[in-house]
């Protein structure tokens, strides 16, 4: 049986599998600013997603992604950018290092919802190791993705 908090989790996790916040037409290789693409497939179940981040400003990104998988996995992409909408790239790195935290935890940790927000409710698939890297799919798109935009930044300021 589920716990009221579990229940909520579950019912974040469908909500934002359905709202697919950030799913939508990529720009690929704009000129508009410094930006990044990753494109991450999970040989397991075959989800699959491509996410692009773009530096808006010096604090802020844009995250946008194109996909297809298990619930699990749009929305966990889903939450990374709605969250990267409401953070900055600081926090956003902070962010992702303490869901890659929980999601390796196997379940041993308790979500800190103070940083997490809407990614704590990802928390009881940390306890399914199979399910992990559905939920981890867009982290590493959005990591990746992130890397590149920096460094296309750099080479623009040093050019």
């Amino acid at each position: 049986m589920s716990t009221p908090m579990e229940q909520l989790y579950q019912q974040v996790i469908l909500d934002q599998s359905r709202a697919r916040i950030g799913n939508t037409d990529l720009l690929r290789d704009s000129a508009q600013a410094p930006h990044g693409s990753s494109h991450q497939v999970n040989p397991t179940c075959g989800d699959e997603i491509e996410l692009e981040t773009e530096l808006l400003d010096d604090d802020h990104l844009a995250v946008r992604w194109t996909g297809d998988g298990c619930s699990i996995s749009m929305a966990s992409a889903s939450v990374l950018s709605e969250l990267a909408a409401e953070n900055s790239v600081a926090e956003m790195l902070q962010i992702e290092s303490a869901f890659h935290e929980l999601m390796h935890s196997r379940g041993t940790m308790e979500a800190d919802e103070g940083i997490l927000g809407d990614a704590a409710a990802f928390t009881g698939v940390s306890k399914f190791p199979a399910r992990i890297k559905c939920a981890l799919l867009s982290w590493m798109a959005f990591k990746d993705a992130l890397n590149q935009a920096q460094a296309a930044r750099e080479e623009k300021h040093h050019a």
